[in-house]
């Protein structure tokens, strides 16, 4: 068996005037993420997780800033193209380890919602992802609520065709 591991990362600015949109949830908040498409920072990691397993590139590669098309796209699309991807190299995803980093709004009782809006689209089981969420103690930008990061560790098993 071929196995592969992933790693993504992603960043975005905390505004008011948007939605704050996590793990394909949204979740009430004064102030939502920045961003071309909905700005859902927890989806954007895993995309990009995804895509470094197979070394397919980047989230900003294959769905760019630039293009109209993604203008305020509903990152759950962007995460189910990814996911085409990866099943186009005959590979499917075993398990999802995951952390958002943010002060405000506390997320963990939105996390069951977002593994399982996950899982459904990668065809897995929500067990098999972890979503963990911590803050920086009031230290910078995150602390300071200007922004908020997500970190993404995947296991890709290839498969027979």
């Amino acid at each position: 068996m071929s196995y592969r591991i992933g790693f993504g990362i992603d960043f975005h600015q905390l505004t008011e005037g948007r939605d704050l949109w996590i793990g394909g949830v949204k979740i009430p908040h004064t102030k939502g993420a920045l961003g071309h498409s909905d700005a859902d920072v927890l989806l954007h990691a895993i995309c990009d997780a995804l895509l470094g397993a197979l070394a397919l590139g980047d989230i900003g590669m294959h769905f760019p800033d630039t293009d109209m098309a993604f203008k305020n796209i509903d990152s759950k699309l962007l995460l189910k193209k990814t996911h085409e991807l990866i099943r186009q190299k005959n590979y499917r995803v075993i398990n999802i380890d995951s952390a958002i980093c943010l002060e405000t709004p506390k997320i963990n009782r939105y996390s069951n919602e977002m593994r399982i809006t996950i899982a459904t689209i990668l065809g897995i089981t929500s067990e098999d992802i972890s979503i963990k969420a911590t803050t920086t103690e009031k230290m910078g930008y995150v602390g300071r609520e200007e922004g908020l990061v997500a970190y993404a560790t995947v296991l890709l098993e290839k498969f027979n065709v």
